[in-house]
């Protein structure tokens, strides 16, 4: 966990064209813990619950969000800007009925005047759900998919907060991702209105664990141009293989896991750069069923099995592989079949792709066009 966070942190701000990162503090594998854990004390956050219980619901999950990001901005010196921003939206998995939601920003204005309308963003999505999409009441605990990359999201604040950068950070925490990526839709969407233009967007999804993989790097997920090849988030990806290592970062060409997606989605669709960070091996079990938090399951949590390969989502292609390459995650590789004849003869080989499952309804992002810069009063609003 340490070691991820560690290659985000330098990735965004060297490309605000900052200074890399502080190292980290020991207490830091402790703190995300501890927002975690507070996430996941929540019951649910599902997007459907309630946004006025501070006990139990979405907004529960909010306010521990502001709580933990309001005090980076104390300790900033009012530098960092935090912004809660509500708005209305609907989707198939609002029933098409307008629901309300709320994204929180922290906000760390760029030094450089030629570069300050410039965004840098790193998210997380604290909105979770159990196994049904719909079920707002059944506890959704969350701290795999997505407490911890929210957690990402806040310790990034915080480390980042003290340093210089000529353009703008914004450390996002979004809602609605389980309901069709809402939050993050927004946020592009927000930022464009409020006049800036996104250099680069790093989701963090499903990074407080390993599952028992041998091979414990981080992934990070990033599509090709046009030509199906190359595309800024892509060197992007490369830049962060860069920084932190081989060793340490495994870079997976393809936009997302197998007919699935996350909050990077809207970005990239609009043609801009944007990556995915997720961890080495994903189970549903640890991202939904269990109330996980940073590599420490709970007592009496079941245990996988060694060597049990990824629990898969539905009948599909990576369910039909999984359950002949036991230990490997089919999100990781490229595949092929081909038919062999009595003969001995072999057909061309024929790629394995797997289609995409988007929400029912799901409406592709268009490219953003900046509007003019607003007034300060106006970028901030309460």
């Amino acid at each position: 966990m340490r070691n991820k966070w560690l290659a985000r942190l330098g990735l965004l701000a060297l490309l605000a064209g900052g200074f890399p990162a502080p190292p980290a503090a020991a207490s830091l594998p402790g703190d995300a813990r501890t927002i975690v854990e507070a996430l996941v004390a929540c019951g649910t956050r599902h997007s459907l619950s309630s946004w006025t219980n501070t006990k139990r619901g979405i907004g529960c999950g909010r306010d521990v969000v502001v709580r933990h990001l309001e005090a980076v901005e104390k300790d900033s010196g009012k530098r960092m800007r935090v912004v809660i921003d509500r708005f209305e939206t609907r989707a198939p998995r609002t029933r098409n009925v307008p629901v309300p939601m709320e994204n929180v920003y922290a906000i760390l204005p760029g030094t450089d005047p030629a570069r300050e309308r410039t965004a840098f963003v790193v998210s997380g999505h604290y909105d979770s759900m159990p196994s049904d999409v719909m079920d707002a009441v059944t506890d959704a605990p969350g701290a795999d998919d997505d407490a911890s990359g929210t957690a990402v999201s806040i310790l990034a604040a915080r480390a980042l907060a003290p340093k210089p950068a000529r353009a703008t950070l914004v450390f996002a925490a979004v809602a609605g991702e389980e309901q069709g990526l809402l939050g993050a839709k927004r946020l592009l969407e927000w930022l464009t209105k409020q006049g800036y233009t996104v250099g680069g967007m790093i989701t963090c999804d499903i990074v407080g664990a390993t599952n028992g993989s041998p091979d414990r790097r981080v992934r990070v997920f990033s599509e090709g141009g046009p030509d199906g090849i190359d595309s800024p988030g892509r060197q992007m990806a490369r830049l962060g293989e860069e920084i932190a290592g081989k060793d340490k970062v495994r870079l997976v060409f393809r936009l997302d896991r197998f007919g699935r997606g996350g909050d990077h989605r809207p970005f990239v669709e609009a043609g801009l750069p944007a990556v995915r960070f997720t961890e080495p091996l994903e189970t549903t079990e640890a991202r939904w069923s269990v109330a996980k938090t940073v590599e420490t399951p709970p007592a009496g949590a079941p245990a996988a099995a060694p060597g049990a390969a990824p629990f898969p989502s539905s009948l599909s292609l990576e369910e039909t592989l999984s359950s002949v390459l036991l230990g490997t995650s089919t999100d990781n590789h490229y595949f092929a079949a081909r038919s062999v004849g009595k003969n001995g003869k072999k057909s061309i080989a024929v790629p394995a792709v797997a289609a995409v499952r988007r929400p029912p309804g799901y409406v592709a992002s268009e490219a953003p066009r900046p509007a003019t810069p607003p007034t300060p009063a106006a970028t901030v609003p309460k």
